[in-house]
């Protein structure tokens, strides 16, 4: 269970980074990078957002002292990193949807995810029952 702490921490640098990363897009803006390098500020903002989120999930699930299942664990950190990710590819790739290789890495990461959200939740419940 305590990949799920390691994980969000690791979210959490994800946000910062992101943070910064938006900051100065705005505030320094510079000519041939921003609008060529990072395209979509929107959908950064997205993915800052999910890393948030999945951090806090994370750290929920590590605060509830539930023994979870290792593997359940390893699937939500895999899926909380990878499934924002697909925001951080798409905010500097303006043709991201169109590309295979994406839509693949992007099915795959929610089929992590759900899964391991999924297993996850199913444990939490079997433990209150």
């Amino acid at each position: 269970m305590e990949i799920l702490l390691t994980g969000a921490v690791l979210m959490i640098f994800a946000v910062l980074a992101s943070a910064w990363l938006m900051t100065f897009a705005r505030w320094f803006p510079v000519n041939g990078i921003d609008g060529e390098f990072l395209t979509d500020y929107k959908t950064l903002i997205r993915a800052h957002i999910d890393f948030a989120l999945m951090a806090l999930f994370c750290l929920a699930f590590y605060a509830t002292k539930v023994p979870l299942p290792v593997s359940a664990c390893w699937l939500v950190v895999i899926g909380g990193i990878s499934n924002p990710c697909v925001f951080v590819i798409a905010a500097f790739d303006p043709a991201f949807w169109e590309k295979t290789v994406w839509k693949v890495y992007s099915a795959i990461s929610f089929i992590i995810t759900t899964i391991g959200f999924g297993w996850v939740g199913i444990s939490l419940l079997d433990y209150s029952l």
